[in-house]
């Protein structure tokens, strides 16, 4: 009976069969499989098994979801948060920051007023001018242009040439150039090159009433004289104009724009006349080199009304071409320099000895050759005998000695007390930038000799200014009347509007004044020290003054101060001139130097203005006794 094998064993599904067995094998022998000999190749372990009864479950969807929406609320909760600061808060603050951002102001330049003399002549006015500029992107031939540049407008091509070079959008080439020269310049079209529209002042005068007016300097403000005296007047209101640019710089038409129109300056007529003025400067210059002086002043004045009809100073300089004067040229000589006046103020102790009445110019004095005081011995110019002089005479011939016997009469606090009447040592009024006062030691100071040196016109100080306002006093019948140099002004619209009328202050009578002007007419006879300074037709009178003259390089006197003040007509004055040459080398008299330069100045401003002579005779006072 045959046996039969039991059937293969099935393997559990998902697991391997066991190792050594194989399927449909039946064992040798015992029924099992025998064992294999281990293999020379370790096989990798096998992943632990998962515990019994844990079953793997996929992640819920949900929750990701979630997270996602509160990670996505949380950032726009932000922008929100940012969009309502932007937008309600910071809103109107960064919208006025933009706006002012794109926003341009454009100052609009007032066109500065006119300075014009007594007739309307001007003297200082505004032109249309054009700054010339340049695109250095846009220049093709630095070099080239340059040259071109400097044959018209003259300058270094080389400088021109660096300025053309380099990447700017904007660089200034040359400014206020005249429209014509822009012309040329604009005819070479030159690329790169362009021009703005701006203005320019000019003294069409040039250097006639320069250190009067003064001169503008770049940055349009007065730099000196009545330019800077009235700058506030003539410089007028500049404007506006407000306007928002693209960042390329161009104006958006659709923001609008706004601003304000400038206002002219005030125009400034003086009572300077440029013909009288001219001839006084070019007189005093040429005094000046044939004297071999330092410096010189002119003042012409008119004693009825304190106008100053010239004021020349030697050096000058043009005003047009500021840089290229020295600043001592600038400044007005007449109004800001001081000088011992010497004999020329006599004037001022004789009119005192009159109107205090201890003396008439019949007064007869007698003037021995020195004179000894327990301080100091005086000596007169020219050494003399002993001379019988009246009044009158001292002055013609201009004695020390006879003014310190003149004075002694009425003492030092009364000589004191009118060289302050007569305007010493005080402002005159005409409020001139650099105006000095002058000075006179109050009487605590004097020392021994001062009261002498005072009356001859030493240890005081005044200016030319001040010198011619004395003259004035006495032909004005003792009235001293402010002196000015502003007739008026003229607004914007056209409308002329009178100077108030300066101050006018008696200083002695009519009288005493009229006594004072018939001496000073025989200082000019051919018995006094000025016959030079005589006009034919005319009555004139006046004085000579040889000054030693202060040096302030040591302190000391070294030097003159020659001078000679007069008036014409002399019995109803209408011109008084004052001439003043300060360290002449070639002579010193006054009468020498200073007289001939008035008769020259006073002859053409009688002629100029009309003046007739009074047909009256001069009334020959005596000299001598």
């Amino acid at each position: 009976m045959t046996t039969l094998a039991p059937p293969p064993r099935r393997t559990p599904s998902g697991q391997r069969p066991r190792a050594g067995s194989r399927p449909g094998t039946s064992a040798r022998g015992t029924g099992r499989t025998a064992p294999r000999a281990p293999s020379q190749q370790t096989r990798p372990a096998r992943p632990p098994a998962r515990p019994a009864g844990r079953t793997y479950r996929p992640g819920n969807p949900l929750r990701r979801i979630r997270a996602w929406q509160v990670f996505l609320l949380v950032v726009l909760s932000v922008v929100a948060a940012r969009v309502i600061d932007l937008q309600a808060i910071q809103g109107p603050t960064l919208a006025a920051e933009g706006v002012k951002d794109r926003t341009r102001t454009i100052v609009i330049p007032a066109v500065r007023g006119d300075i014009t003399d007594r007739n309307g002549v001007q003297l200082a006015t505004t032109v249309a001018a054009r700054n010339v500029t340049a695109d250095q992107t846009l220049v093709t031939d630095p070099a080239g242009e340059g040259e071109q540049l400097a044959a018209v407008l003259g300058g270094d091509a080389t400088a021109y040439e660096q300025r053309m070079t380099g990447t700017r959008r904007f660089i200034y080439l040359a400014k206020g150039v005249t429209p014509e020269t822009w012309a040329r310049v604009a005819a070479l079209r030159l690329p790169g090159v362009f021009s703005e529209a701006t203005s320019t002042r000019v003294y069409p005068a040039g250097s006639v009433a320069a250190n009067v007016v003064g001169y503008v300097r770049a940055d349009g403000d007065g730099g000196s004289g009545l330019e800077y005296g009235f700058n506030s007047e003539l410089a007028g209101t500049p404007g506006s104009e407000v306007y928002q640019s693209s960042p390329l710089g161009t104006e958006i038409p659709t923001a609008g724009s706004s601003g304000t129109p400038a206002v002219p300056g005030t125009g400034i007529q003086l009572t300077i006349d440029r013909d009288l003025q001219w001839v006084a400067q070019s007189s005093l210059a040429s005094a000046v080199r044939s004297a071999r002086a330092d410096s010189g002043s002119v003042v012409v004045m008119d004693p009825r009304t304190g106008q100053i009809y010239a004021l020349a100073t030697v050096p000058t300089f043009d005003p047009n071409k500021p840089a290229d004067a020295a600043q001592s040229d600038v400044r007005n000589r007449a109004v800001s320099d001081v000088f011992e006046p010497g004999s020329t103020s006599k004037v001022m102790t004789m009119a005192a000895v009159i109107q205090e009445k201890k003396a008439n110019p019949y007064t007869r004095i007698t003037v021995p050759p020195v004179l000894r005081t327990r301080y100091k011995t005086w000596h007169d110019d020219v050494p003399h005998g002993t001379l019988h002089l009246t009044l009158n005479g001292v002055l013609a011939r201009s004695s020390n000695i006879g003014t310190i016997l003149a004075a002694q009469r009425i003492g030092g606090d009364k000589l004191y007390s009118y060289l302050k009447k007569f305007g010493i040592g005080q402002p005159t009024g005409l409020h001139f930038p650099g105006e000095s006062d002058g000075y006179v030691p109050p009487p605590a100071d004097w020392s021994g000799t001062t009261f002498g040196t005072l009356a001859f016109g030493q240890g005081l100080s005044l200016t030319a200014v001040q010198a011619a306002s004395v003259y004035a006093t006495i032909a004005n019948d003792g009235v001293r009347v402010a002196p000015t140099l502003v007739a008026g002004y003229t607004a914007p619209d056209g409308t002329f509007q009178p100077a108030p009328a300066p101050a006018s202050t008696r200083v002695v009578s009519a009288s005493t004044a009229r006594q004072v002007r018939t001496m000073l007419e025989s200082v000019v006879s051919d018995q006094g020290t000025a016959p030079k300074a005589a006009i034919s037709g005319y009555r004139v009178a006046g004085k000579t003054g040889t000054a030693n003259r202060i040096d302030e390089t040591c302190g000391c006197y070294r030097g003159y101060t020659a001078s000679f003040v007069g008036m014409a007509p002399a019995d109803a004055p209408r011109l008084v001139i004052g001439v003043f040459l300060q360290n002449p080398r070639n002579g010193h008299f006054g009468g020498q130097l200073a007289a001939p330069v008035f008769k020259k100045v006073m002859t053409f401003g009688l002629e100029h203005l009309r003046i007739p002579p009074t047909g009256t005779a001069h009334p020959r006072l005596p000299v001598f006794w």
